[in-house]
């Protein structure tokens, strides 16, 4: 059915004027809702996503299993100096972690990047600390839905979107509640916290617009505009209850004895903080490792362990040591050299794809040399290839011209307190479907026959 969706989809397309009318309509939207990343148009295609009920059921099975698991590596890491270790966590995090949230989840929202086929639904990687995209994406929702050709697209299929905005403000209430122990008397004040200049402002805003609408009133600030004093952390005048914090702890460590305000309220539960610093536990990329390692198989329910085989990809720390693959003990680094073509190295704790090596991608003068700059940094991980997934897109050109090119496309399923809540999908000409690497992003519509 999907096939025939997008075929039928793209058939639309050669209607001139109902191609011509959408576009026009999808740059007025983006420019208004503020879908604008570094400069450029966030979603420059004319299609969204499409997943069939089917697939979708199948994933949000998937996803709440798994995270199942990650919340027992969570419970088992806290106060374990070994599991803390094999996860790369640094002293000054370490530290970080062991301050309790007053909330039990982990990271009360994490983004599961995906890649499904025909054959496969195999995760990459999780963002547990700070994932951005639900407010976009909600935005892109209400875009696309309205286009001409989704219009007549929604005559011959069933299509059903997310909302992802609602449900983010129920969980941060919802963390407050926990925190308190007790409902609060007045709505509680919400500062998003980052660093200033980030190139996620405008979903900074979309969000603030929509908390202040809900009666929730906001602020965005950033950690040297913060002070910490008489019990409150404000901004100004603005006593701050929440802290939706984007802040990534990479980025805060540099400027944190600088600016301790945000630190010093969290340490003095005076604030609540979502997603909290304990949320590095799983930020990490050696959770990877953690879940596919026969030596924490015992952490985890038979059905997680099959969850975990089917779906997330075999991972380790690049050390000089013995490990195992299909259960069969290896010689690591051996491995990782004669597997260039089936093999990743990736740092453990970076984003928008900065320091990876695709193996397949270059030769094996290189690959040595990725293996030993791996072995140096000393914090470097080796995964093995999983399926991509490869779909044709309308993509838009400079000057408002329709491509119809190839795209790597990440489905990237959003969690609300372990419960999968709403998805957006990153597509891109190469092996990196990185936002922040230059690609773009689409809404992800579930669509049934009508």
């Amino acid at each position: 059915m999907l096939t025939e969706a997008v075929t039928h989809y793209h058939d639309l397309l050669s209607d001139a004027d109902l191609a011509g009318s959408s576009l026009r309509m999808l740059d007025e939207g983006l420019e208004r809702s503020k879908l604008i990343f570094g400069g450029r148009r966030l979603s420059p295609y004319l299609r969204p996503h499409f997943v069939t009920e089917e697939d979708f059921a199948r994933i949000v099975r998937v996803c709440e299993t798994v995270w199942g698991a990650i919340e027992k590596v969570k419970d088992a890491a806290v106060g374990n100096d070994a599991l803390l270790s094999e996860l790369g966590l640094t002293q000054i995090e370490r530290k970080l972690v062991l301050i309790d949230p007053v909330y039990r989840a982990v990271s009360p929202t994490a983004r599961l990047d995906s890649f499904l086929t025909d054959e496969a639904y195999s995760f990459v990687e999780l963002n547990g600390e700070s994932p951005a995209g639900i407010a976009y994406a909600d935005a892109a929702f209400e875009i696309f839905e309205e286009l001409p050709v989704m219009k007549r697209f929604a005559e011959t299929y069933r299509v059903r979107r997310f909302e992802g905005r609602p449900l983010m403000l129920k969980l941060l209430l919802d963390c407050h509640e926990e925190f308190l122990g007790r409902k609060p008397e007045q709505p509680p004040q919400i500062a998003i916290v980052d660093l200033k200049g980030m190139p996620t402002l405008k979903e900074f805003e979309l969000f603030r617009e929509y908390f202040e609408g809900e009666g929730n009133p906001s602020i965005i600030a950033s950690p040297d505009e913060l002070e910490f004093s008489g019990g409150r952390l404000r901004a100004g005048t603005f006593e701050i209850d929440i802290v939706y914090k984007r802040l990534l702890v990479n980025e805060y460590l540099p400027v944190m004895n600088e600016h301790p305000a945000l630190l010093d309220a969290y340490r003095a539960r005076a604030v609540c903080m979502v997603n909290s610093f304990r949320s590095k536990l799983i930020h990490k990329k050696a959770l990877f490792a953690v879940l596919t390692d026969a030596r924490y198989a015992s952490y985890f329910t038979s059905e997680e362990q099959s969850a975990i085989t089917a779906h997330v990809p075999w991972t380790r720390r690049v050390r000089a040591e013995k490990s195992d693959y299909l259960g069969k003990e290896i010689d690591l680094l051996q491995f990782i050299s004669d597997r260039r073509d089936r093999l990743v190295l990736k740092p453990n704790d970076d984003y928008g794809g900065h320091g990876i090596y695709i193996g397949w991608n270059i030769d094996e003068i290189g690959w040595d040399e990725a293996i030993h700059n791996a072995l140096a940094n000393g914090d470097y991980l080796v995964q093995e290839r999983v399926p991509t997934a490869r779909e044709v897109f309308p993509a838009l050109t400079a000057d408002g011209e329709i491509n119809f090119v190839e795209q790597l496309v990440d489905l990237d399923p959003m969690l609300f307190n372990g419960k999968v809540g709403s998805a957006f999908t990153r597509l891109s000409s190469n092996e990196l479907a990185n936002v922040t690497a230059g690609g773009g992003m689409v809404p992800t519509f579930v669509i049934s026959k009508r």
